[in-house]
Formats: C-alpha cells, sequence, structure tokens
C-alpha cells in the first residue's frame, strides 16, 4: 500500500529552508555593508592623515572592535595602514602615539588572556561531553532525562560565558572612549592655555 502526501505536506520543510536562506542572505548583507564602512572609514582616515587604530576604525565605521577580528583581511590592512609612516605634507590631525601604542598592546594583551580562558574552558567542556558520550555508549549512561539536564546546563555556561565576553568588549570599548575623551580633553586644554 503506498501513502500519497497530503497536500501542505513538506512545506513547513521548506519554509523553514526558505526563512533559514533568507536569514543567511541577511547576514551576509549586513557584513558586506559593514565591510563596506570599514573599508570607507580607513580610506577616510588615510586621506585626512588621522590617527588609524582599532578602536577608532571601528569607531567611525560603527562596528565593534570584534569585528576585524572576524575579518582578518581588514586587520590587516589597518595594522599595514597604522604602520605605514606619514606623509610628509601631514598639518592635521593626532599621530600615533607611544601612549596610544601602548594602550593597543594591553587591550590586545587582555584580549589573548581572555581567549585563552575561553579556549580552556571549550577545551573542558569537549573532554566532558566526549567522556558523557563514551559513558551513554558503554551502557553504563545515566537517564535521560539526567542527560537532558546536564545539556541544558551546558547550554546555559555557554550563554553565560557569552554573555560575559560581551560585556567585557562593552566595558573596553567605554574605557577606550572615556580614554580618547580625556586625550581630547586635554588637548583642547593645551589650545586653550597657548591662546
Amino acid at each position: 500500500m503506498t501513502s500519497h502526501p497530503t497536500p501542505g505536506q513538506g512545506r513547513p520543510a521548506t519554509q523553514a529552508k526558505t526563512k533559514t536562506t533568507a536569514m543567511t542572505h541577511g547576514r551576509q548583507a549586513d557584513s558586506a555593508r559593514r565591510r563596506q564602512r570599514v573599508i570607507a572609514a580607513l580610506n577616510k582616515a588615510t586621506a585626512e592623515q588621522t590617527e588609524i587604530s582599532v578602536s577608532g576604525i571601528a569607531r567611525a565605521a560603527g562596528v565593534d572592535r570584534s569585528f576585524f577580528y572576524r575579518h582578518r583581511d581588514l586587520l590587516a590592512q589597518l595594522h599595514a595602514l597604522e604602520t605605514a609612516p606619514p606623509a610628509a605634507n601631514k598639518t592635521t590631525g593626532p599621530g600615533v602615539t607611544r601612549a596610544s601604542l601602548q594602550a593597543d598592546l594591553l587591550a590586545a594583551h587582555e584580549r589573548a588572556i581572555r581567549l585563552n580562558a575561553r579556549v580552556r574552558q571549550l577545551e573542558k567542556r569537549l573532554s566532558e561531553e566526549l567522556g558523557e558520550q563514551a559513558w551513554r555508549e558503554s551502557g553504563l549512561g545515566g537517564t535521560p532525562g539526567i542527560d537532558q539536564l546536564n545539556q541544558q546546563i551546558s547550554h546555559l555556561q555557554q550563554q553565560l560565558i557569552d554573555l560575559r565576553l560581551q560585556i567585557e568588549e562593552r566595558d573596553e570599548d567605554l574605557a577606550a572612549a572615556r580614554t580618547t575623551n580625556r586625550e581630547l580633553m586635554t588637548q583642547l586644554n593645551a589650545t586653550i592655555k597657548h591662546r
């Protein structure tokens, strides 16, 4: 006896696939727009011969600094422009200072520490998952309810880690904005004193 598909059967899967495809295209388009904004900000900073830094370009392009670490080609381009010697006719804009380079180095160092901690946490989680899988496959594993709760705990722990990283990145951005504000106020005060 053969079964005939009823009308509408298979549509949810097709609709879900269409939505997934649309979401993927949307994310790709958003990423492309962000890339264009970053490239425009780099070109503008180069043309105006202003200071080039990850924080400054990210702020000018309206993207998070982590965007550069997901797009290594843009980060490499930014670093190449950072290290390029200034043009001889530079008349406006602050130059790269030792303090700004040290701040960027400190931020990179702190990010490396956080990423190392994240790698250790993920390695531990992978080890636990592999151990649990081996335990289940051996027939000695716990009940499905306990396994489901353990998976939910792992998922919630991962969400907590992701939220902490987001908070730390926002704190870094706030600290960078405060530093920039202090530097601008110092320059403004120096300008006012010389008048």
